[in-house]
């Protein structure tokens, strides 16, 4: 089950990438990303830890390899980055939101709201930790030639 997700995960980024215009000769690296960040997603949602969870350390798995392919296909990492993230984007709680606004359950509207805030905050986060991460790795090798 957990492979034809990820299949499905792969599937749906490469269509996505069709959409966004990505050039062909990186759609599959970007599809592989998303692949890779939903099987991270599912692993730790298996493990029974939260949505939230869930998303932030897949995300920090898709920041990890779209600084990496980007690098080694000299590519912007948003390439990558957006496309990868995109399985772990919160749209069924989007959907519910909604949908228990239109039927006037404000309960479960707000449930459904403060989840997706939770797991975009966790997206949003994922990135700029993994960003910040190689930003200071980064500097650190520019000053290290420097010296040498």
């Amino acid at each position: 089950m957990m492979i034809l997700q990820i299949l499905s995960a792969f599937s749906a980024v490469l269509v996505f990438t069709m959409i966004l215009e990505i050039p062909k000769k990186y759609m599959l690296y970007a599809s592989a990303s998303g692949a890779v960040g939903w099987w991270a997603y599912l692993m730790v949602q298996n493990s029974g830890h939260s949505s939230m969870l869930a998303a932030f350390l897949s995300t920090l798995v898709v920041a990890f390899l779209s600084h990496i392919l980007a690098r080694v296909k000299k590519a912007p990492v948003t390439v990558f980055l957006i496309t990868g993230t995109l399985p772990a984007v919160p749209g069924a709680a989007i959907y519910r939101s909604v949908y228990y606004f239109l039927q006037n359950d404000s309960a479960l509207a707000t449930k459904n709201l403060l989840e997706t805030i939770q797991i975009a905050g966790a997206i949003a986060m994922g990135i700029f930790t993994m960003d910040s991460l190689f930003r200071l790795v980064l500097a650190y090798d520019r000053k290290k030639a420097e010296k040498g």
